[in-house]
């Protein structure tokens, strides 16, 4: 099955402008549109529920982390492929996020070919559980 990503989006959210700005580049390269958020508070504004795509989610970050933002959407019971980014996270981090749902866990630095292709995966899945 063939499944066309062009409606989808990929929501990014890192509390790091140098971070968001090349990751948003890279994902438009590939063909994806992406939509960036400096916090968690922000997705939260913005999100689309009916908006098809993935979540690149930085674990780190002030006030509401990647981690916090991830339990808040399982209370929400909001679905959306997640793909955590870090640099620092521990063991544990990853395995709770996985636990948790996560698609994906990666740690900074990682090769740009491996993050679009986790990326590519997590979209795909999103558009087949909703078409």
């Amino acid at each position: 099955m063939d499944i066309n990503t062009s409606n989808a989006l990929v929501y990014l959210v890192d509390d790091e402008l140098p971070v968001r700005d090349a990751l948003s580049m890279l994902i438009k390269m590939s063909g994806l549109a992406v939509s960036s958020y400096d916090s968690a508070e922000a997705f939260l504004n913005n999100y689309d529920p009916d908006q098809r795509g993935c979540l690149v989610l930085d674990v780190t970050m002030p006030v509401m982390g990647g981690l916090e933002l991830q339990e808040e959407l399982v209370k929400r019971n909001i679905n959306i492929p997640i793909i955590f980014i870090s640099g620092n996270a521990d063991f544990i981090d990853s395995e709770k996020a996985l636990r948790l749902g996560a698609f994906a866990f990666l740690e900074k630095p990682f090769a740009n070919q491996i993050f679009l292709q986790t990326i590519n995966e997590a979209v795909k899945k999103d558009l087949a559980v909703n078409e």
